[in-house]
This record gives structure tokens, C-alpha cells and sequence, in this order.
């Protein structure tokens, strides 16, 4: 267990979330238990109305196998879930096969645990409105995926998971069926670290679906998490179903990028992603990518990819499913890629090119390399974008750049943002109030906008890169 994870503190941005599951009543007397056994805690859980909260004393727990903590047609209510907590922060350790085994039950909240166990925490789909907040997940090597939500109106928030070296997933966001996801899944302020799995597929830190799910719209909001070595897959967060926001997010030192590998119709907004191998990679329909940071990157910025299959379609063969989406719709605005490998890049390796796509107003600095590598250009717009630095343009259209000096100057973050007289201010192309009326630092644009993530300002940044002491179990 990483002390240091749960003593720290902070004053993290509040986030503004799609989700949120109301505060509890403070709980009365009448409505707590204190108990010192797995058995007593069984026997509490049995007795649990809505509003009580169980408090199971600190020390480390053995579960018996083939006798999980079970959590049966037990239901809160939106003002008074059932709560079962760790009695201090990191203070509960629970080993064994299994800890919490849930059905058939709704407004349960999860708190402060330390879960070492061998097998999957499951989630299952008659398990609804569910928290886990403010535990520390560090299981056996022998579990696979660490966290399975199948349920709808999951909460995962302020936890921190680490220390993983096998295949498999920190959190997976599944669904009742096969082809149905979990709806509105809400994941906040997670610290993902040190995922060190070798292979070079199966270790992603998140997995939103499954490519047999890739049309189901699962609606989930993943924001204000931190990445730092999450080295298991090229996918840190990756993407397989369809109406998902991805924003505000922090990937560091990370082999694993943000990739949209299956689904259509999800906003991938204001992230950082710095000094790792993979920047944004998309495929699939009616993206939109605005406003991210990508910098210091071994590889392209962000990938418009080429298609296997022009478009997935309900009743696909499998054998089909599984193959690319190539992009359709897709709009990659306002971003800034600043000092990767490339900046925008394509696919020649599929045959299916992107179609109706738009690449616009986006800022691209390099000092080596090319900044733009696209094979497929008839199913592009470009306009507006600036290209600057010793890098070569590339091949992009000579209509869609120009090139002019951003003046990015360095902040104490580490993020580059636009100085004074920057060529950027009040430089571009088309109106995008419709789609987003801040930028990456959250300070209001105002039109005409400038290009790229940065609107010039003064003022100081109302969100940052994350650090390890705004997420996690001590994070506000």
C-alpha cells in the first residue's frame, strides 16, 4: 500500500460531471454499526436499511474461500445509501479469493478498503447506482481484470490502482449482454499507476466495452483521472462503444495513449498527454477531438486512422466487428501537439479512408520530423491550422496552413501556452462556439477564437496537469 496515496492531500478542481451521486445524510447513531469480524459485517450488511453505515474496525481480513462478504437485495435510496466503510482511509486490507460479492441491490457505497484479492471485483447488472470511492486497489497477480462494472449509474471515484504486472485491465466497463453496455458509468479522480505488463495487448488501465458493443451507447464520463507508467498496452484508455466523454484528463510517462478503437459519437476533450509513447488515436464515426495537449509524445499526436470496414452495423459477423471502423465525420479541432514524433498523422495499411472528416485550427510545433503524414487526404478538410518550428510540414494541403510563430512560452506545469503577440490570437478558420466555449486551461474563448488548446490569457490556469495529490483516495 502506497501511504503516501492516502495521506496526501489537495485542493483538485471540482469537477462538473455528467454524474453525480448525491452526498448522504449524516448518519445518526441509530444508523451505524461498528464491528470487528467478517461475521459481525455480514450480519450488519443482513440488517442494513436505507441511511446506515457500517464501519468495520481497522486490521486485515483473510475472506474464507467460498464465503465472499455478500451483498443481497440490499437497497438504499438516493438521499440515504447503505454505506460500508473502512474504519480510517487504508486502514482495512482484505485478502483472499473474493471480498464484496454484490446482486440485486442499488445506492451501496464501497469506501476506503484496501483490496488484495485473487479474483475480479464484479459489478454485476442487477447491481445499480453503486460507489467505490476512496480505495486502494493492488490485487493478487492471479486476477485478471481488477474491477468489472456491469451495472448502470456506477460511480468509481478517487481510488488508486497500481502495481499491476500481468494481463488485464484496472477497470473494465462492461454491460448485461453481449452487445449492451453499462450506462452512464461515472470514473473521477482514479489514480492509474505502474501498470507494467509486457505484452503488447491486454493491459489497458481502462476498457470502456468490447468490440461487440461497440454501437451500444454506453454514455460514461471519465474525467480528471491521472495516468502516470501505465505501460500495459498502447491503449490507456480505450474506447469500444459509442456516446462517451473523455475530458480533463492526465496522461504522464505513459506507453498507453487515448484510443477510440470501436464505437462512434464520443468527445475526447481537453486532455493532457505528455511525454509518453502514444498520443490520440481515432477510428469510427462523429468524433470530436478539441482542445487536448499533446507534447513530448514517441509517436504521431493524434492518428486518423484507416478503415478494415467503412462502417460496424447491428447483426455484423464478428469476424467483421473486430476490424477497424474507418473514421466517418470525424472533427479534430483546436488542439495543440507540440514536440511528438509527428504531429497529425495517417494510416496506409487499410484500404477504407477517412471520409468527411475536418481538420481545422489545430497549432503544430516539432523541431525534427514531419508535422503532418497523411495518406489519405480526399476525405479531409483542412483550414486554419499553424504549423511552426524545424519540423517539415509535411503534406498537408498548402490551403489548410499557415505558418507564422506561436510564441508558446513554458509554464511552471510544463505546458507550453500562447505569449504575447502570438500569430494563434484570434486566428481561426470558423466559428466553433456550437462545440466549446472554454479552452484547455478552462479560461472562457471568446471569437474570434485563437487557434489551438490555449486562448491567450493572463490569467492563471483554472485546470492543470493532475498530480498525484489531486486524485486518489486523499484527493478534495
Amino acid at each position: 500500500m502506497d501511504r503516501r496515496a492516502f495521506l496526501a492531500g489537495g485542493l483538485g478542481v471540482a469537477a462538473v460531471a455528467a454524474f453525480q451521486l448525491p452526498r448522504p445524510r449524516s448518519a445518526d447513531a441509530r444508523a451505524t454499526a461498528v464491528v470487528t469480524s467478517l461475521s459481525q459485517l455480514q450480519s450488519a450488511i443482513n440488517s442494513a436499511t436505507p441511511g446506515t453505515t457500517i464501519v468495520l474496525a481497522n486490521g486485515s481480513y483473510a475472506v474464507p474461500s467460498g464465503s465472499p462478504i455478500r451483498v443481497s437485495g440490499k437497497n438504499g435510496t438516493s438521499t440515504s445509501p447503505i454505506t460500508i466503510k473502512a474504519e480510517s482511509r487504508g486502514g482495512v486490507t482484505l485478502t483472499g479469493s473474493q471480498s464484496f460479492v454484490m446482486s440485486n441491490s442499488s445506492w451501496i457505497t464501497v469506501s476506503g478498503f484496501v483490496f488484495k484479492q485473487s479474483t475480479t471485483l464484479d459489478l454485476p447488472s442487477s447491481c445499480t447506482r453503486i460507489r467505490l470511492t476512496r480505495n486502494d486497489f493492488a490485487l493478487a497477480s492471479a486476477a485478471s481484470h481488477w474491477v468489472v462494472v456491469r451495472g448502470d449509474d456506477v460511480k468509481v471515484d478517487r481510488n488508486v490502482f497500481h502495481g499491476k504486472s500481468t494481463v488485464g485491465c484496472y477497470l473494465v466497463i462492461d454491460g448485461p449482454s453481449s452487445t449492451v453496455m453499462a450506462k452512464r458509468t461515472y470514473i473521477l479522480r482514479n489514480y492509474f499507476r505502474d501498470h507494467s505488463f509486457s505484452g503488447s495487448n491486454g493491459g489497458e488501465p481502462i476498457r470502456l466495452g468490447v468490440s461487440s458493443k461497440a454501437l451500444s451507447t454506453s454514455a460514461a464520463t471519465v474525467e480528471y483521472n491521472l495516468f502516470e507508467r501505465t505501460n500495459g498496452d498502447p491503449e490507456a484508455i480505450s474506447v469500444k462503444s459509442s456516446g462517451n466523454t473523455i475530458r480533463y484528463n492526465t496522461l504522464r510517462s505513459s506507453g498507453g495513449g487515448i484510443v477510440l478503437r470501436h464505437g462512434n459519437a464520443n468527445r475526447v476533450e481537453g486532455n493532457h498527454v505528455l511525454a509518453g509513447g502514444n498520443g490520440i488515436r481515432i477510428y469510427g464515426n462523429d468524433h470530436l477531438i478539441v482542445n487536448n495537449y499533446v507534447g513530448g509524445v514517441r509517436s504521431a499526436g493524434i492518428v486518423l486512422g484507416s478503415g478494415s470496414v467503412r462502417d460496424h452495423y447491428e447483426g455484423e459477423p464478428s469476424s467483421s466487428r473486430t476490424g477497424n471502423d474507418a473514421p466517418d465525420r470525424v472533427t479534430i479541432v483546436l488542439n495543440t501537439l507540440r514536440n511528438n514524433a509527428e504531429g497529425i498523422v495517417g494510416e496506409s495499411h487499410r484500404t477504407l479512408p477517412p471520409l468527411a472528416c475536418r481538420i481545422s485550427d489545430n497549432l503544430l510545433v516539432g523541431s525534427s520530423g514531419q508535422l503532418v503524414d497523411m495518406p489519405y487526404q480526399q476525405g479531409i478538410t483542412w483550414s486554419g491550422n499553424i504549423l511552426w518550428g524545424s519540423a517539415s510540414n509535411g503534406n498537408i494541403p498548402s490551403s489548410g496552413y499557415t505558418r507564422a510563430d506561436p510564441k508558446l512560452v513554458a509554464g511552471t506545469d510544463g505546458v507550453y501556452r500562447l505569449g504575447f503577440g502570438s500569430a494563434a490570437v484570434n486566428a481561426t478558420s470558423m466559428d466553433h462556439s456550437s462545440r466549446v466555449t472554454d479552452d484547455l486551461d478552462g479560461h472562457p474563448r471568446t471569437a474570434p477564437y485563437d487557434v489551438g488548446a490555449d486562448e491567450y490569457s493572463t490569467a492563471a490556469p483554472v485546470r492543470r496537469p493532475l498530480t498525484p495529490t489531486e486524485v486518489g483516495p486523499g484527493a478534495a
